[in-house]
């Protein structure tokens, strides 16, 4: 049986009387990617610390494995089995691309041969070679998460923490990110990463928690969470206010918009719903001028699921397992 690459059971961590994760269990599988999502102050950002060992969950906070490693007794065996990149770099601008993945080299105890060949290996895997000796402070925000991410697998984690990594990159650089991510597990490599994109974590995570006030409003794989939130319809919109009517009396429970001249049925998306609705209208031989279908997305689940900033908490929602 594979040993999952996190769990956590239980954990609970406070700052004085604020109460910042309540009570969170998770468990990771080896070679995905598992994203938590949810609002600034949800207590991602706490999580990734502790889960990495670079603060102290303290007492009564659950059970923590690591790299089947426990956290509470073996921090230093889940250290060198993981890496971690965080919201803001830790690249050194003064020193160019090269001496900052040298320099990383050194703190992992690689000889100077080993040093030099992981980085050369590294630079050419970032596409970071021909801005290799240029200080790092000329490198654009997209090149210093790429170098940022090369030093954190100088060496060789197997469970990497990317906290918020695309935060303040263009379209492109984050779809250069993206890949990178990808790359990685195909190799075998775990990446649990925090984002507020939700795109990100659709298009990423083979699994989702949603966290909100400290504890885990939800959690699945994308399709399983869009599921759990209500919304899905047909758009029908007409330009004949005459068919428009006739379209409104027979379809009892659609929401009319008489101004538009457009009617919401709710629909999940499916080709049996689908038929069903278009056999409705040819038997009534109503015309519609557009159709469309929405079926909820991630941006439904967040807004379902969390709390808005300064409202009060709402009730935890039932999880997906």
């Amino acid at each position: 049986m594979t040993i999952p690459a996190i769990t956590v059971s239980g954990l609970r961590k406070s700052y004085g009387d604020k109460l910042v994760l309540d009570g969170i269990d998770l468990t990771v599988p080896e070679g995905t990617v598992f994203a938590l999502l949810g609002p600034n102050g949800a207590g991602k950002t706490t999580a990734v610390k502790i889960l990495s060992s670079l603060v102290s969950a303290g007492a009564g906070s659950g059970e923590i494995r690591v790299g089947g490693h426990d956290l509470a007794t073996e921090p230093q065996a889940v250290r060198a089995a993981i890496g971690v990149t965080g919201q803001f770099s830790a690249v050194d601008g003064l020193i160019t691309g090269e001496e900052n993945m040298l320099l990383m080299a050194d703190l992992h105890h690689l000889t100077r041969a080993d040093g030099r060949r992981v980085t050369a290996e590294l630079l050419e895997r970032f596409d970071l070679v021909d801005a290799a000796k240029k200080p790092a402070s000329t490198y654009s925000g997209g090149m210093k998460r790429r170098l940022d991410i090369a030093m954190t697998l100088v060496g060789s984690p197997r469970i990497i923490f990317l906290d918020e990594p695309t935060t303040g990159l263009d379209p492109r650089s984050r779809h250069t990110m993206w890949g990178i991510i990808r790359s990685l597990v195909t190799t075998g490599v775990t990446v649990l990463l925090t984002t507020q994109y939700l795109d990100e974590a659709d298009e990423l995570a083979d699994r989702i928690a949603v966290l909100d006030n400290g504890k885990i409003a939800a959690e699945g794989t994308a399709e399983q969470l869009k599921r759990i939130v209500p919304g899905g319809h047909v758009r029908l919109r007409f330009t004949d206010p005459t068919t428009y009517r006739t379209a409104a009396h027979t379809l009892t429970q659609a929401t009319h918009d008489d101004e538009a001249l457009t009617l919401h049925i709710p629909n999940d998306g499916t080709q049996h719903a689908l038929r069903t609705l278009l056999d409705h209208l040819d038997t009534h031989h109503i015309h519609a001028d557009e159709l469309t279908v929405h079926t909820p997305d991630l941006d439904d689940v967040f807004f379902a699921l969390t709390t808005p900033t300064g409202a009060l908490p709402h009730q935890t929602q039932e999880t997906t397992r």
